[in-house]
């Protein structure tokens, strides 16, 4: 599960520091006309949030986790900063599961 933690992880934080710049090139965009920033960073996003629902449901159909916590996950990954949140509990849960495992053997 570990092997599933890290790109998840990272991707977490990478996708949460992208969705920051996207709202901000969406400002740009929308409040000084200017959509250059954001026709390169929207693309980048996307694709990276992609990524990051392949790291979450392989990481969640290695922990064996609900369907609607799985879904839940991937709702972290469009709200600006939840992204750091959800990463951080999705961590402690899994490191707790694994701890959990390793003192019934």
């Amino acid at each position: 599960m570990e092997s599933a933690l890290k790109p998840f992880r990272v991707l977490a934080y990478v996708v949460g520091c992208m969705l920051l710049v996207l709202c901000v090139a969406m400002v740009i965009r929308y409040g000084f006309g200017n959509p250059a920033l954001s026709k390169i960073i929207a693309p980048i996003h996307g694709g990276l949030y992609m990524l990051y629902l392949v790291a979450a449901m392989n990481l969640g159909m290695k922990a064996r986790w609900s369907w609607q916590y799985m879904l839940g996950v991937m709702v972290g990954g469009t709200v600006p900063f939840l992204s750091f949140f959800v990463e951080r509990k999705v961590s402690r849960r899994v490191q707790a599961d694994q701890a959990a495992v390793a003192a019934e053997a």
